[in-house]
């Protein structure tokens, strides 16, 4: 696991952003979780889910509030997308589910922000492990990922 966090902090460093990774005894898991370690609202987990379109890895950054609209995320991409099982996660990525940063990946993925993580001061996203998160704004977590800011949510 520390070759990924190491990856991540690399990956922060190197685009700009403050290495503010966060390590905790428990695990970070779930969007609940991380907020209680932290010590944050739910909103501010900024939660990476992974689909997959073919084979190009698309992920998904939201607030830990919203469930997903797959549909809209495939309409943006332009191609169905599905929920890939844990080994292609970690084999695309090189992150276990639960550690999915939003930088860092092995193989780029295409990247979308939820833009209600926007209305947000504060964000907290995966670092690597199910156990470490760092912490970032809006505006730098988009500039960080290369991601484009999109309604993903479902409702």
């Amino acid at each position: 696991m520390a070759g990924s966090v190491d990856r991540v902090r690399q990956a922060l460093t190197a685009s700009g952003h403050s290495d503010a990774i966060v390590t905790f005894p428990a695990s970070t898991r779930t969007a609940a979780d991380a907020a209680a370690a932290v010590g944050c609202e739910v909103a501010q987990i900024a939660k990476s889910i992974l689909f997959r379109a073919g084979d190009r890895p698309v992920l998904v950054v939201a607030s830990g509030v919203n469930r997903i609209d797959a549909a809209k995320v495939a309409a943006i991409v332009g191609t169905p997308v599905e929920r890939p099982d844990a080994t292609w996660v970690r084999q695309v990525t090189g992150f276990a589910i639960g550690g999915v940063a939003p930088v860092g990946h092995l193989t780029p993925p295409i990247v979308l922000i939820d833009q209600d993580l926007g209305t947000l001061d504060r964000i907290w996203a995966a670092a690597g492990a199910p156990n470490a998160v760092f912490e970032t704004r809006f505006d730098d977590l988009v500039r960080i990922s290369g991601g484009q800011v999109a309604d993903i949510a479902e409702g």
